[in-house]
């Protein structure tokens, strides 16, 4: 890049009030809020206030002489009928009622429930969990992460205080010349290419990974000049099209992801339809503006574990303190591509399953391959176990991780740290519609390269809200630790004795 110190000095300072991991209260950016539950208000309301001054969750407000109208988001609904605060019952006019909001009613799906969307915009807003009324903790698959759940001990083994707990993951285990670098949290940021995902989308998970020190990904769309400012804390991918990929944005990166496959369409290269091929993203990647972009399936200079570690040596000769990431999906056979990687060289080997979203992908190229991640977990964490290298490789895995309990279970079934996306976007406000793939289908500015639709999302907004759900899984992890008895994160990893399955 061509940038002087100058531009970039200008560039950080300009996010610089972003920065700090305290909770920034960040509402919606749409006027009506969609909620689970509906109170009416009837006209035999007096404006008693007594509502206000009952409810703890700020549902009811009082202006001048009358009662606005409820803040219905905030409402925890059928869970509140046991408090002594509950506000249908103890309203003196009985002018108060509720129901569930038929909105409600039609978001979601099976794995993303509306309850988990509410509550991951709840989290994206406060920086905490619900405090309740939505489940946050299960989906409605009917398998996977959904029919696990931790058996915690009656009392744990000690008394710890959540401060005391390390979520921190070491990312080189190696001892090579590479540099040792930490992350603080166990998650970081999957690959979303400027193409797939709007530049402000992109600016946002940089600067949520910057507070959080962890990481984001470019995807295969190339290194946008607007975060080279971050560059601290942007995995720059090496994916089959090599879009992008040049000398001075690989020696920029301090980790460098070769993406073999993606879990969502493993056997398929990258997809980006004409639609979403603007002008910019045409330029950033040396294409014909309105042209599908397809990138081939596989790197056709590797077929072996030998080529493979021409590819790692490469990058290494390039950049030898850098770390290099494997990302494959999970066929049946990923045990041996996880410890024939680790022989390549590599640092991290991440693994990804059939869960997991995309972007820019078609339909037909969706969740129809790959082994869930569920089962490719263990299996990975055994063989490498047995292979006598598992202290010396960093396994992650990606595939439809939503929520932090999501998270401990990977860890517990033998994964070090995870990878999102899809939680990301829907922090953001995504409502899930599937029209990712579309140039002008995303409603809500997020997967979009629309230049009008882009500014439906601030950068500021996106930054805060991303910043906020970190903090909200970093606690709600802090409170799992702290009912299994662990001081640290990594004592988790492989402890598949702490889940039990859920009978249905």
């Amino acid at each position: 890049m061509s940038e002087s110190p100058q531009t970039l000095t200008i560039q950080q300072d300009s996010y610089a009030h972003l920065r700090g991991r305290e909770a920034m209260d960040t509402p919606s950016r749409f006027r009506n809020r969609v909620s689970k539950y509906r109170v009416f208000r009837s006209s035999a309301c007096t404006a008693c206030n007594k509502c206000a001054e009952l409810c703890p969750y700020g549902v009811h407000v009082r202006s001048g002489d009358r009662m606005l109208r409820p803040r219905e988001a905030f409402c925890i609904g059928l869970a509140c009928r046991s408090n002594d605060f509950y506000c249908i019952s103890q309203c003196p006019e009985k002018a108060l009622s509720m129901a569930l909001n038929p909105l409600f009613e039609t978001m979601g799906d099976a794995r993303w429930s509306a309850d988990m969307i509410l509550a991951t915009w709840v989290m994206a807003e406060t920086g905490d969990v619900p405090s309740g009324g939505l489940e946050y903790e299960f989906g409605r698959s009917g398998g996977g992460f959904d029919k696990l759940a931790f058996d915690f001990p009656k009392k744990p083994a000690i008394s710890l205080d959540e401060e005391e707990i390390d979520l921190s993951v070491e990312l080189n285990r190696s001892g090579d010349e590479a540099e040792r670098i930490s992350i603080d949290i166990p998650v970081y940021g999957g690959g979303m290419s400027f193409g797939s995902v709007s530049e402000h989308t992109i600016l946002g998970r940089c600067i949520a990974a910057r507070n959080w020190n962890t990481f984001t990904c470019t995807g295969e769309g190339g290194y946008i000049e607007s975060i080279v400012p971050f560059a601290k804390h942007v995995i720059t991918q090496v994916a089959t099209g090599l879009f992008g990929v040049r000398e001075e944005t690989i020696q920029r990166a301090r980790i460098i992801e070769f993406k073999y496959a993606q879990g969502a369409k493993p056997g398929l290269g990258g997809h980006l339809l004409g639609d979403k091929v603007t002008p910019q993203v045409a330029r950033m990647r040396e294409a014909v503006a309105g042209s599908s972009l397809f990138s081939p399936f596989p790197f056709h200079s590797v077929y072996s574990v030998e080529d493979h570690k021409k590819h790692v040596d490469w990058i290494k000769a390039i950049t030898p303190r850098s770390l290099i990431s494997v990302k494959v999906s999970t066929p049946t056979d990923v045990d041996m591509v996880a410890v024939g990687s680790y022989y390549a060289g590599a640092h991290i080997v991440h693994i990804d399953g059939s869960y997991g979203g995309t972007g820019a992908a078609p339909d037909i190229a969706k969740k129809n391959i790959a082994m869930p991640i569920e089962y490719a977990i263990p299996k990975v964490h055994k063989f490498l176990r047995e292979e006598g290298v598992r202290d010396r490789i960093v396994l992650v895995a990606s595939g439809g991780l939503r929520n932090p309990w999501d998270i401990a279970k990977a860890i517990a079934l033998g994964a070090d740290a995870v990878v999102i996306g899809t939680a990301e976007m829907v922090a953001l406000e995504c409502i899930r519609c599937a029209n990712c793939e579309s140039g002008r289908g995303c409603a809500r500015g997020i997967a979009t390269t629309d230049p009008e639709l882009t500014e439906l999302i601030q950068v500021d907004y996106a930054a805060r809200r991303l910043s906020n759900l970190y903090l909200a899984w970093s606690k709600e992890l802090k409170r799992i630790l702290k009912r299994l008895g662990m001081r640290s994160i990594r004592e988790l990893v492989g402890r598949t004795d702490c889940l039990m399955r859920l009978r249905s």
